[in-house]
């Protein structure tokens, strides 16, 4: 992976991230911390998802890997906050 590509990933998952944070409000980290969580459901979304055969496309391929993001960085804050929470 080159360098734009690299940087390109990482502002994915820290919007990703912070929308999460948006959306699963009870089991946040605060900015910096779901924007990690976001950089790493990037990842974890974009391994898991094609392997579970979940594929789509949005207005352009950008917006698409926000949300694939997104839905990675929602799940591990909801699996994290559920295992922090007992």
């Amino acid at each position: 992976m080159h360098l734009p590509a690299l940087v390109v990933f990482l502002l994915i998952g820290a919007i990703a991230g912070w929308l999460a944070g948006l959306i699963v409000r009870g089991f946040g980290f605060g900015l910096l911390g779901n924007i990690v969580v976001g950089i790493i459901g990037a990842f974890l979304a974009g391994w898991l998802l094609p392997r579970l055969g979940v594929s789509f496309m949005l207005v352009s391929p950008l917006v698409t890997s926000i949300v694939y993001a997104m839905i990675g960085a929602i799940v591990l804050l909801v699996i994290i906050g559920l295992i922090r929470r007992t």
